[in-house]
């Protein structure tokens, strides 16, 4: 089974890579928190292809894709959908807004008010909406793909420790190398290649995977590492605020989805460790002091994990969908 979802995963990561050049660790990272049932914050500057990766992501998979972007006037109505009184029928029918897609992208999501961003909370924890005293089902696969500008602080309204603790990862892309930023034009030449990007999978493919991935197995020594890891963010002395028992799930989940992306059926601790950061960090609160002394949360997290005791399990080969 872990040997079915490598496969479904390389091919994933291969076909987003015709449009996103250079980061396949970034595409591969995005594939793991979808297997893992996660949602997913690309925190970078703009311009390094941010919205084009969700495009490619959700293009690849087949699944209904819904871009909504984020300005201080969207009301919580425009995410979720409203009721509209029809005369003929002389009954008011509920006109589904873009949550209701299975990938959706909020651009920017910092720049649209605190009542707004809270619309998402229960889709993106429940996988429901509730409007106008009714409640809504999502269809599986529903996956959250937001992006936010972690430098142009003019205009926007950071994402409360609530709603960042929804999101499996944080993630930044970057900026490509010289070699690929060339590849980038050539590939651009006469037109972009989303255009012609087709569907490799489906979101049915991927709702199997995502329940193989919970058979991953997950040795004691290895479930008390992760614990280790998220409880010592709670007692860490630059830390005003640790891991909640989310973080905990969600560093747990994302080990089992990377594990069968590397085609096994079990976790080792480097799967932990290089998760760690990308889960972790947008989930503390640094104390003041610590900030005044340039603390930030990846040094806290990359300490914790080097303090750590790491259990000694059986080796195994590690592919290479992680390497740029």
């Amino acid at each position: 089974m872990a040997t079915e979802v490598a496969g479904f995963a390389k091919s994933l990561i291969d076909n987003i890579e015709k449009v996103v050049v250079g980061k396949r660790t970034t595409v591969a990272l995005v594939v793991v928190s979808a297997l893992a049932d996660g949602h997913v914050l690309l925190e970078d500057v703009p311009g390094v292809a941010k919205t084009m990766l969700a495009r490619a992501f959700a293009t690849s998979l087949g699944c209904s894709f819904k871009r909504l972007q984020c300005t201080p006037d969207l009301l919580p109505t425009d995410v979720t959908g409203v009721s509209v009184f029809n005369p003929k029928s002389t009954e008011f029918e509920f006109r589904a807004g873009p949550i209701f897609a299975q990938i959706l992208l909020t651009d920017e999501i910092n720049r649209t008010t605190p009542r707004t961003q809270s619309a998402l909370l229960e889709a993106m924890a429940e996988r429901r909406v509730s409007v106008d005293g009714h409640t809504y089902t999502l269809k599986p696969p529903f996956i959250v793909l937001a992006t936010q500008n972690p430098i142009d602080h003019e205009g926007t309204f950071p994402l409360p420790e609530a709603q960042l603790d929804r999101f499996l990862m944080r993630l930044s892309i970057g900026y490509p190398s010289m070699e690929d930023e060339a590849e980038m034009l050539g590939r651009l030449r006469k037109k972009h290649p989303i255009d012609n990007l087709g569907a490799i999978a489906t979101g049915d493919e991927l709702v199997a995977a995502q329940e193989a991935v919970r058979k991953v197995h997950v040795e004691d020594k290895v479930r008390n590492y992760v614990l280790d890891i998220v409880r010592a963010t709670r007692e860490h002395e630059d830390v005003a605020l640790g891991g909640s028992p989310r973080a905990s799930i969600a560093l747990f989940r994302a080990s089992q989805a990377l594990a069968a992306v590397r085609g096994r059926d079990y976790v080792m601790p480097d799967d932990v460790k290089m998760l760690a950061p990308s889960i972790l960090c947008h989930r503390l609160i640094l104390k003041p002091e610590a900030r005044l002394r340039k603390q930030n949360a990846a040094a806290v997290i990359k300490e914790i994990v080097m303090d750590a005791k790491v259990p000694i399990i059986h080796t195994a080969d590690t592919r290479d969908e992680f390497r740029d």
